[in-house]
């Protein structure tokens, strides 16, 4: 599928969350949402990229949207994300579809980049004891997303990644949510 660009529509996602709900992005129209297209659920930067956020969540204004999808199976995806306690959605996409669906690439030459363009981004993943547990060349090779979505359900902003640790700054996530 192609990648989503500035101006389409939000795409249509129904995933089950880690807190037990069924999230609906239709059901966030009215309201800027920060989306995420992340790895795989023991991933070291996805873990990290959560982490920050977390650390960072003060930032944000209060009703801020943010939901993080993962390739991972439910039961998974909650075991590994309890230590971090996220205050915002995570949902598994056990059958990848969304990211087929929204243009999400795969390139394990990029993806084994990322340490060699940000060492000290990945010596901290082995410091917190981040460590990828699947050796599954798929899943290893997928590069994130990060889409910015406004009240009207369109995008603002989609950034694919060029490797593991090319998201989009906190700050400009920050910016978007308080309507910057």
């Amino acid at each position: 599928m192609p990648q989503l660009s500035v101006g389409d529509d939000a795409p249509t996602i129904v995933l089950p969350a880690v807190d037990g709900t069924d999230f609906d992005l239709s059901k966030f129209k009215g309201k800027r949402v920060i989306l995420t297209f992340f790895r795989f659920d023991s991933c070291p930067f996805c873990n990290l990229r959560v982490h920050r956020l977390v650390k960072r969540w003060g930032e944000f204004p209060e009703d801020t949207v943010m939901v993080g999808i993962f390739d991972a199976k439910l039961s998974a995806l909650k075991k590994r994300m309890k230590k971090h306690e996220v205050p915002f959605t995570l949902v598994a996409d056990e059958t990848y579809e969304h990211f087929l669906n929204n243009g999400v690439k795969k390139s394990f030459f990029r993806v084994m980049l990322a340490p060699l363009r940000a060492p000290l981004t990945f010596l901290e993943t082995v410091v917190r004891g981040y460590i990828p547990l699947t050796l599954s060349i798929p899943k290893l090779s997928t590069l994130p997303v990060d889409i910015l979505i406004d009240e009207d359900g369109k995008i603002v902003e989609a950034h694919y990644c060029k490797d593991t640790v090319d998201h989009l700054p906190i700050e400009r996530m920050v910016d978007f949510a308080k309507g910057n």
